[in-house]
């Protein structure tokens, strides 16, 4: 069974469309637009890197641990609209301001349970794959009793 997928279509040149997106990454990539860690990363964990199920549940559960605290620190406001556009910053700073103590409350509550989540994860991860690893060892002893 062959893992590779073609789509054709006619008129359309596929080869020509991947040169022209590697071509625009390099040069956006040249430009600065990918250097954010976390592109650089993602693009590191390139989900056609993964050939299995063990590899695909690993890398899971790696961007799950890098990922499950919600940032709650301050970030910049701005506004794009040049009209009224300090106006709409200082009120919308104000607004931040007034509903920041609940938001950080609720935020820190979500990190809490996100991390009990993912603790929880991690032990049935582990007790699952355990049980995995003793079931084989047994199956491969019985095995060669028998043979």
């Amino acid at each position: 069974m062959s893992e590779v997928l073609e789509i054709n279509a006619p008129g359309i040149d596929a080869g020509a469309i991947v040169e022209e997106i590697r071509a625009t990454v390099e040069r956006k990539r040249a430009e600065g637009a990918y250097a954010d860690p976390r592109v650089a990363r993602a693009e590191r964990s390139n989900l056609a890197n993964l050939q299995n199920d063990d590899d695909f549940f690993d890398f899971y559960m790696s961007c799950l641990r890098q990922a499950f605290v919600v940032d709650i620190n301050d970030f910049a406001i701005i506004e794009r609209r040049a009209r009224f556009g300090k106006l709409l910053v200082s009120l919308k700073k104000t607004i931040w301001g007034l509903l920041k103590f609940y938001t950080y409350r609720l935020w820190t509550q979500q990190n809490q349970i996100n991390g009990l989540l993912l603790s929880a994860l991690e032990s049935a991860e582990q007790k699952h794959r355990k049980r995995v690893q003793e079931l084989e060892k047994r199956i491969a002893a019985l095995e060669s009793e028998r043979h």
